[in-house]
Order: structure tokens, then sequence, then C-alpha cells
């Protein structure tokens, strides 16, 4: 790999990617700050620039999550005094935040990538939602980032009604850190502050309505994002319409995204093992190492449930993700198999036309 300017690093490059980079002698490297229809908005070294994708990268994509999104780094290819790029190449991503696409079977969606802290937002108010919780948990946990647990709205609750809320959070057997703020009374952002380290990228997701566009105009000390009013009835409107990677003063790196009304699973064993250690624990004393801890004899899970030690609304959550996840994964070997039975189509057919 040639020589990759320092200036880099301060976008979040660092020596995983550089042992990793297969970029031509020609190509620079800049990250994806945002996705613009066909058009990608890059940063490097000299700053925003912005490009599209080339012909060839675009034959050997087979699937819409192979494109680069927010967050990602490629290679790109600028002619002297050109303002505009051409990407080549998406480099390996060291962690990705997915899900499954609204609507579709089996695709897969990239939110972002390279992300080294998911910050789930979530309203003391209206928005408090466990099981929801439990699902970005997840796929944050699956693609490999650290997550944080982020309560917002603080100033609309009672401290007891907070309190019992971090109480559930726990008792769920959650153990990541949790902070808790208001943007109204700015209660809490300071301690925020002081968890952005410079050169980390930290992606904020939620429902819309929570506050995640105006802590990030705070914490960008302008008004980047438009903002608008919550409903009465606690849900707001989509305030934030692109993910946009943002290079904070302190030099911390933050990744708004839209809200997101649907957070579908996609094949996430580890994912689950990690959200729900607890089970897992449990898990190792049942009487059979193959338990589904549904029905069977001697399933020390379900002895923890029947006993009030395990949560039942836990419990339900563990099996409705775990089902999701092997559904999702049944439907992509099935999808793999009619691909692989597609391209042995064409090659009879390519090779009964060079036999005529």
């Amino acid at each position: 790999m040639t020589h990759v300017p320092e200036a880099l690093q301060a976008l979040g490059w660092n020596d995983w990617f550089a042992q990793r980079a297969q970029c031509e002698a020609d190509d620079g490297i800049a990250r994806v700050a945002a996705v613009d229809r066909d058009q990608w908005l890059l940063i490097d070294a000299g700053g925003m620039f912005r490009a599209k994708l080339a012909g060839a990268f675009m034959h050997r994509q087979q699937a819409a999550h192979e494109a680069p999104c927010v967050g990602d780094w490629v290679c790109v290819r600028r002619q002297p005094g050109d303002d505009f790029g051409m990407v080549h190449a998406v480099l390996e991503r060291r962690t990705v935040l997915q899900r499954k696409a609204v609507g579709s079977g089996a695709e897969l969606q990239m939110i972002a990538a390279n992300v080294d802290v998911v910050v789930i937002v979530q309203s003391c108010h209206f928005d408090f939602n466990l099981k929801r919780l439990e699902r970005y948990l997840v796929m944050v946990r699956e693609g490999g980032a650290d997550p944080i647990v982020l309560l917002t709205k603080t100033d609309l609750v009672a401290p007891e009604l907070r309190a019992a809320q971090e109480a559930q959070i726990r008792a769920a057997g959650i153990d990541v850190p949790i902070l808790a703020l208001s943007n109204l009374t700015q209660d809490g952002v300071d301690a925020l502050e002081r968890l952005l380290v410079p050169g980390k990228t930290y992606c904020f997701v939620g429902s819309s309505g929570v506050g995640k566009s105006t802590l990030i105009n705070h914490l960008i000390g302008r008004v980047a994002q438009e903002t608008g009013t919550v409903s009465g009835t606690g849900e707001g409107r989509h305030t934030t319409v692109r993910r946009e990677l943002i290079r904070l003063t302190g030099g911390a790196l933050v990744i708004d995204n839209p809200g997101m009304r649907e957070f579908g699973i996609v094949a996430a064993d580890e994912g689950l093992a990690g959200s729900y250690a607890d089970i897992d624990t449990l898990g190792a004393g049942c009487r059979f190492r193959d338990c589904t801890h549904t029905r069977e004899r001697g399933c020390a899970v379900l002895a923890a449930v029947e006993s009030g030690v395990l949560s039942r609304a836990h419990y339900d959550n563990f099996l409705k993700l775990r089902a999701e996840s092997a559904f999702h994964e049944m439907s992509q070997v099935e999808r793999r198999q009619k691909d692989r039975d597609f391209g042995k189509f064409i090659k009879s057919v390519k090779k009964s036309l060079k036999d005529d």
C-alpha cells in the first residue's frame, strides 16, 4: 500500500485499514461522508468532493449492500485539477451496521460502516421500548461495534421513572453504558461529549423525534440538520433526510441517521449470543446440549422463566429475534442456491452456443 497522508487518521483511518488496503497506484483513499442518489460525497486529506462509481465496479457489484455506504473507505481516482472522482473499490469493512431492507425478502440494507460506537437513542418520554432496544443491540453486536444506550428528554419525566427505565434495562441483562440527557436543559450533554474520542466514529440511531438531530446540532455548534417539533403523540417527523458523516470540532466523527420505524434482523448468531448472554449462561445447565429452550424437559432456561428469575418478556423477545435471524439465514441460503443454479444455466447456454 502506498503512503497514506496522516490527515486521514483524523477521519478514522488506522493500521487495521492500512494493512488491508489494496488500491491501485493511481488511486487515492477517501471516506464516504454521504450518499446522494447516484453520487457519493467523499472526504480525504484535501477536503470534500463528489464521485460516481466506475463502470468496472458497478459490473462487479452483485448486491445493493456491496455499494459504498456512509463510513466506508474507498479507492478513488481523480485527474489532476478535477474535483470529481471515480470510485473503483470499497475497502474491507471493519464493522458494519445493517438491517433487513424494508419490504424485502432477504436483501440487506447498509446503515453505516467502520463505526466504532453505535449510540442507541431512546426518549424517556414516549419512545422508551425495551424490545426495540434489544433488537438494536443484537445488530450492533453482530456488526462488531460497541453499543451505548442514550436516554433523552429527561426533562419530561420524573427522576423515579427514569430510574425505573434504567432498572428495566439492567434487569434484561443489558450491561452496556447508559447515559441520560436533556437537549432542553443540557443536563448530561457534557458527559456524552467527554466520551467522544478524536478519530473515532459514532453512529446515532433511533426512532424519529427522539432528539438525535437536535443533539448533533449542539455537538457541531451550528444548525446543520433541519429539526422539527414532535406531535402530541410523541411521534417525530423525519428531520434528518440522509445519513451523513460529520467531524466535530473536538475531532470525533458522528453519523446521524433518519429515524427508523423498522429494524429487521438479519442472520445474527453472534449478536444474539452477545445480547442474550444471560440466556446463553442458563442454557449451559440444560439437560440436552441441543436444547432449543422451547419445550424440552430439563431446560434450565424454561425453569428460570417459570420461577421468575428470567423475565418472560425478555425470553419471548429472544425467541422472536432468534426466529427472525434463522428465517433470514435460510432465505440467504436459498438465494445463493438460486444464484448458483442461474450461473450454471448461463454457462450451459454459452457452452451450447459454442458447440453450435
